[in-house]
């Protein structure tokens, strides 16, 4: 028997999709601590977007963490335009969400936007920093 070195994803994939497929589908949710159970639901959705984050992280760079430090990407200059181009698709799916009556819960446009806003302000640091203000 080998013991491998590659770190554990597939907890908190696994994890978080269980989580988002409650919001989405079953929506079982509780009304305590707060006295809401829809608030419930927006944590636990939440919550599952975090988990399936954490796994990606950790599919992706082979380790644990929350923050892509730019030294472990591949190739930063590709990285940073996709991240760009993932970020307004995230904020105009937003924009969408929210003009449109879909069923799903209330502030999924909120936390859509939030996200697609904290992607693309990542994805101008990293173009900044490889290009205008890196150190050479």
């Amino acid at each position: 028997m080998t013991v491998s070195n590659r770190v554990e994803w597939r907890f908190h994939a696994a994890l978080g999709f269980v989580l988002l497929l409650n919001t989405l589908v079953t929506k079982i949710s509780f009304s305590q601590p707060w006295g809401s159970e829809s608030f419930t639901l927006g944590v636990l959705s939440v919550a599952g977007l975090f988990f399936l984050y954490v796994a990606w992280y950790r599919i992706t760079f082979d380790r644990k963490g929350l923050i892509p430090w730019l030294d472990q990407w591949d190739n930063p200059a590709k990285s940073s335009a996709n991240e760009f181009a993932v970020s307004l698709f995230v904020i105009i799916m937003a924009y969408y969400i929210g003009r449109n009556n879909l069923p799903l819960p209330n502030p999924t446009a909120l936390i859509l936007l939030l996200i697609g806003l904290l992607m693309l302000i990542h994805s101008i640091y990293v173009i900044l920093s490889i290009g205008i203000l890196a150190d050479n």
